[in-house]
């Protein structure tokens, strides 16, 4: 009988988590992180996942977002793209979105053949300084958006679309993750003090 319960309770779980991926891939970017942590139900569950997928790169994205210390450098709102040919011109926002939606339509995160040629979050966090107050306050205002603008260019459509966000301190708009949330799973940062 009590073999009988065991395997129905775990049949249940299973299938309770039927569709939901629990594991990222090696060094995974840092919205599909973000994704995973903001679809878990639990706030223990939202710290083991990122404990999990621990890196400098998110501490400096909850740092940037959740620390009212740091001042972001960078004019809030939209941020202005420039198309190929500098005549288009319409926001990175926009952008993101109509390469949000191409991936929805494809069913991936992919954004094709053009994924080879995107940084990630990962790598390019350590630029982070430049766009706030106290990091690099030697950049003209011109030449430190031209940089960010440059680095989203570059990112991945949804890790770009984390920029945007931080930047205005609205990271909770899109992902379900709070600063308690953070602080739990990464008793080492250290908040306020920073500008």
């Amino acid at each position: 009988m009590s073999t009988q319960t065991k395997t129905t309770k775990t049949i249940k779980t299973k299938a309770g988590s039927a569709g939901v991926v629990t594991k990222l891939p090696p060094k995974p970017l840092a919205f599909e992180v973000l994704d995973l942590v903001s679809k878990q139900r639990t706030k223990a569950k939202k710290v083991e996942i990122l404990k999990e997928y621990e890196h400098d790169s998110l501490k400096a994205i909850f740092i940037w977002n959740f620390d009212e210390s740091v001042i972001s450098m960078l004019p809030p709102g939209d941020v202005p793209y420039f198309g190929d040919d500098n005549m288009e011109t319409s926001t990175m926002s926009e952008k993101i979105n109509e390469a949000v939606s191409a991936m929805k339509e494809l069913g991936t995160n992919s954004v094709g053949v053009s994924d080879k040629l995107h940084t990630t979050i990962r790598v390019e966090y350590s630029k982070f300084y430049n766009f706030i107050k106290g990091g690099n306050d030697g950049l003209s205002i011109l030449r430190r958006e031209n940089i960010f603008i440059n680095l989203l260019q570059g990112l991945h459509p949804l890790e770009a679309e984390i920029l945007c966000l931080i930047k205005d301190k609205r990271l909770q708009d899109k992902y379900n993750i709070t600063k308690d949330i953070v602080s739990e799973a990464y008793p080492d940062i250290t908040w306020g003090g920073r500008s």
